[in-house]
């Protein structure tokens, strides 16, 4: 690690995995911006800065560009330039294919896939110019394999997974390594809402609800969050693979 801390910029950083990750980086010693869309929820996180971590807190659109660039900069500003990129925030829902419209497709899309491509394209040069940095993308084991009502969800998610590869290939002896985490279904909001639904269709309870998407897991277990910071703190070293699918079953 360098002798000033490293700087990570966390997205969906405010809740379950990506909260997770970024009290993870700053036990590390890392510098941490927390971006999300709800303020209460990154000021919450970024509060680690008060233990003694450097943190910011930054409400962030992923799908915005322009909203993107400014960030960024306000990160810049704040905590210096960003080494760490861990592209977390995502959307999760569930329908028909029939039932998913052009819009759920788009909202998917422009989230898991496009928010990742406008971050990443954003702070790479930096990372490149200094011959370090790290991107880590939060993908799924959806975008590993096929499953039935996520076809939206899924097809993003193998985007990401694309888009993990192709960079990776990209960057290769610069200095910087592109990975991506594919858990399972993890103990999450997503998971939480997901046996909402299937409460709200079949009336079974909610902990039954919960054990059957655990048991899709081929550990069959939910994954904790904490098991995907581990991971993300894990591809920090030097000695970090670069372009690596790392699942995450349970198993």
């Amino acid at each position: 690690m360098a002798t000033t801390p490293r700087v990570a910029l966390i997205t969906g950083g405010g809740r379950g995995i990506g909260r997770e990750i970024a009290l993870a980086y700053a036990r590390a010693g890392l510098a941490v911006a927390v971006a999300a869309r709800t303020r209460e929820q990154v000021e919450e996180t970024a509060a680690v800065g008060k233990t003694g971590a450097r943190a910011f807190a930054l409400v962030l659109d992923v799908t915005d560009a322009a909203a993107i660039a400014r960030g960024v900069g306000e990160v810049v500003s704040a905590l210096g330039p960003v080494d760490v990129l861990v592209n977390n925030a995502g959307v999760a829902e569930s329908a028909t294919l029939a039932r998913t419209d052009p819009e759920m497709w788009e909202r998917h899309m422009r989230v898991n896939a496009t928010g990742p491509y406008l971050l990443t394209r954003e702070v790479l040069p930096g990372m490149l110019a200094r011959r370090w940095g790290r991107v880590i993308n939060v993908a799924s084991l959806a975008g590993l394999y096929g499953a039935p009502y996520v076809t939206a969800y899924t097809a993003s998610k193998h985007a990401l997974v694309g888009f993990t590869r192709a960079l990776a290939a990209e960057v290769t002896g610069k200095g910087v390594t592109v990975n991506a985490i594919c858990p399972g279904y993890a103990a999450t909001d997503v998971v939480w809402n997901a046996a909402r639904n299937i409460v709200a269709k079949t009336g079974t309870t909610f902990d039954d609800a919960v054990r059957a998407l655990a048991r899709i897991n081929p550990g069959g277990r939910l994954i904790e969050p904490a098991e995907v910071a581990a991971v993300a703190v894990r591809l920090l070293d030097d000695e970090a693979a670069n372009g690596e699918m790392i699942v995450l079953d349970g198993s």
